[in-house]
């Protein structure tokens, strides 16, 4: 009895040590499109009345781990039952992504500028729906969460298969693929929202600071003045960075899994440069399609 007790905790062991070593390449290998992640997410959940801003990430949080609960199973189940839908689903994502970043350039180029009267009214109308418009938000940032959720995953499969292999485990791949691939899923949604969690509370942050000092001058008020005054160009710089993420990811996914375009589109230009235009493309041919499946739907709704 004991020595099966103490061969099941040696398996477990065994286990853990392969899942170590392949969770570390995915994590490795996810890096990239965490930070793309962190920069998005963080530009959606700002906004948003001070009291509200912890509770509107939770959601966040909250709908994240589910879109990874939904994904997980059913990209290995995909994989199993016809592995090139996962590429195809991915392909639809990043037009979505394209879609939603090409749409802020535009915003910001044609729609920024407006008048005091647009503005006193857009007030009003925010402050008579505010709770509509929060469920809005929140379900534009989880329904990105999705996609991006979606590429983390695919991307932490393929890795934890690399690195299955070059471990030669006596463990069965299925298993150690599900494990590491939770771990990368579960680390990276914690991550993400705890690093905007603190950037949207650095002016919060900062104040206490202040208090805390109870002096005029000295080095710990220049450390909180400096989290309150520079928070609002974190979020403007967290908003460029966040549309330039969308592009870029979006762009990304069409070079690495449409064939066409990553043999044919610019293939001796820079990949930064073929990535953003093919973003930029793909964002242009979806704006249309989105736009006015968008109306359709609400058409058919009413």
């Amino acid at each position: 009895m004991a020595s099966g007790f103490f061969a099941i905790l040696d398996d477990i062991a065994g286990l853990m040590d392969d899942v170590a070593v392949t969770a570390k390449v995915a994590t490795q290998k996810t890096a990239g499109i965490l930070g793309d992640d962190l920069a998005v997410n963080a530009e959606k959940a700002t906004g948003f009345l001070e009291s509200r801003e912890i509770p509107v990430l939770m959601k966040i949080m909250k709908g994240s781990f589910i879109n990874k609960i939904i994904i997980i199973p059913a990209v290995f189940l995909l994989q199993w039952l016809y592995a090139p839908a996962i590429t195809i689903i991915l392909v639809f994502g990043g037009f979505y992504l394209a879609y939603e970043g090409v749409e802020k350039i535009i915003e910001f180029l044609f729609h920024r500028n407006k008048k005091g009267e647009e503005v006193i009214e857009e007030n009003v109308a925010d402050d008579a729906n505010g709770d509509e418009l929060e469920k809005s938000k929140i379900k534009s940032a989880v329904t990105t969460d999705f996609i991006l959720s979606l590429e983390i995953v695919i991307i932490a499969l393929a890795s934890a298969k690399e690195g299955y292999e070059a471990l030669k485990s006596q463990f069965n791949p299925l298993l150690v693929e599900i494990v590491s691939v939770s771990i990368v899923a579960i680390i990276a949604t914690i991550g993400v929202y705890g690093i905007v969690a603190l950037i949207v509370r650095m002016d919060d942050a900062g104040y206490k600071i202040i208090k805390r000092s109870g002096k005029d001058k000295g080095f710990l008020v220049t450390v909180g003045t400096f989290l309150v005054s520079a928070l609002p160009w974190v979020i403007k710089g967290l908003a460029v960075i966040g549309t330039v993420a969308l592009i870029l990811v979006a762009g990304g996914i069409f070079v690495h899994n449409i064939d066409w375009i990553h043999h044919h589109f610019l293939p001796n230009a820079n990949s930064l440069l073929r990535d953003t235009l093919a973003g930029i493309i793909g964002g242009i041919i979806a704006l249309p399609v989105f736009h006015f499946g968008g109306k359709a739907l609400s058409i058919l709704k009413k």
